[in-house]
């Protein structure tokens, strides 16, 4: 997909985003704690990568409070990682705030690296597209959601099926 909608305006996207059968690109992000965080981090588990434009609007904080509920019913096998371009210490005071624990945030602050190799950047806005990436404990990504209209949900039931294959 090479572009998406905000509020109905065409946004382009940059990169190619992985597809289910390919190797998940490696990738560093920051965590709260601004240690740097990548893909080998998170080898031999399921990897749900949520992408959002950013943690402190309507959408994306139901999106990540709805993962965090959902995690509780998921295996340990399992870690869900909400990634945006929010500042690391706005993801923690927001993660404190909502009360989010299961779900780890992490930020493409920096270079918006991230984004451009998961093909998820908004060259308009430099946010984050909201998609869903599952990745296989085998480091393949298993399952692939872009959200055509950035405002909107992503479907969480598909999502999770996947991952529930998976785990």
């Amino acid at each position: 997909m090479d572009t998406v909608t905000f509020k109905g305006g065409t946004m382009h996207l940059s990169g190619n985003q992985p597809v289910a059968g390919q190797k998940a690109p490696d990738f560093t992000l920051t965590a709260t704690d601004m240690s740097a965080k990548s893909l080998k981090d998170y080898a031999g588990k399921v990897l749900v990568l949520v992408t959002v434009p950013s943690l402190d609007t309507p959408v994306c904080d139901m999106e990540v409070r709805r993962f965090n509920k959902e995690a509780a019913a998921l295996s340990d096998k399992v870690r869900i990682v909400a990634v945006s371009r929010d500042l690391p210490f706005a993801q923690a005071r927001w993660c404190g705030a909502a009360g989010v624990t299961a779900v780890q945030t992490l930020s493409d602050y920096r270079d918006a690296s991230f984004g451009k190799t998961y093909g998820v950047l908004l060259n308009e806005l430099h946010l984050l597209a909201r998609s869903i990436f599952v990745v296989g404990p085998d480091g393949t990504v298993a399952y692939s959601q872009i959200v055509p209209e950035v405002t909107h949900e992503p479907d969480y039931a598909a999502a999770l099926e996947a991952v529930k294959k998976l785990a």
